[in-house]
């Protein structure tokens, strides 16, 4: 699953991709967004634009928002399959960008480090999104938004057994084109990003708590940096990891 993820320089994202507009007002450095809070994205509206979604989908249908706690993940092999994912993948995508996410690695001993995963050079990302919009009671309307997942990559697989689809760029225009889309065409793009583009850093357990909002959430651990023992690879042997699985596990950007 992806329940976290940063958004700190939303700047950065919209002046590399000026087709999208920014916000009305300017957006606030994120460090730990989770769900049920409002998240940034470009739905796929005439002229894309970055607009505010509550982070869990909540279909035009349902009987109540609580649903939207259950929906803030879609698996990418069954989004055909599913009433609440069906329609919204032909009619209603965004594109939701992040500086990068976060997931939690389990060690022998049990306990789990959490680890930030992002891009390398620090560039922008975009997750493959779907959105939607439920009239509440009172007559107010709640747009909201689930993050597309997918396998794991080589460097995902010793931390998590899914990951978010990270579109490539030059998919973006083609994921929030406006009018209604074969999912055929869609769904050969939600594969899992190049591993060899992405580094994952073990971080300060400062972010495993939600309410926790600073830099200190991306701080790096320096007591898990490589001293601690070596993850396996799939092609190594046991207790043992390739050189790719270490350089990007600790990496130096280059």
């Amino acid at each position: 699953m992806c329940g976290r993820f940063t958004l700190i320089r939303l700047s950065d994202f919209t002046n590399l991709f000026p087709w999208i507009l920014p916000p009305d007002q300017p957006a606030q450095p994120r460090y730990n967004i989770a769900p049920t809070q409002a998240v940034a994205a470009a739905p796929n509206k005439t002229q894309p634009k970055i607009e505010y979604f509550h982070f869990g989908l909540i279909p035009s249908w349902a009987k109540d928002a609580a649903i939207g706690t259950r929906m803030i993940n879609a698996r990418a092999e069954s989004l055909s399959e599913k009433p609440a994912f069906r329609t919204a993948l032909r009619r209603r995508r965004c594109l939701i960008p992040a500086d990068g996410f976060y997931e939690w690695r389990k060690k022998t001993d049990g306990t789990k480090t959490p680890m930030y995963i992002r891009l390398k050079r620090d560039r922008p990302m975009a997750f493959a999104g779907l959105w939607d919009e439920w009239q509440a009671p009172d007559g107010s309307v709640i747009p909201s938004c689930t993050i597309i997942t997918t396998q794991p990559n080589e460097l995902l697989r010793p931390i998590h057994n899914r990951m978010p689809v990270l579109l490539r760029e030059d998919h973006y225009h083609q994921w929030i084109e406006p009018d209604e889309v074969d999912p055929e065409d869609l769904l050969e793009l939600l594969t899992p990003y190049p591993a060899n583009q992405m580094v994952a850093i073990p971080v300060s357990n400062v972010v495993n708590s939600a309410k926790h909002e600073s830099p200190d959430c991306i701080k790096p651990a320096k007591d898990e940096l490589p001293g601690e023992p070596r993850l396996s690879s799939a092609k190594g042997r046991r207790g043992k990891a390739s050189a790719m699985d270490q350089s990007m596990l600790f990496p130096s950007d280059p």
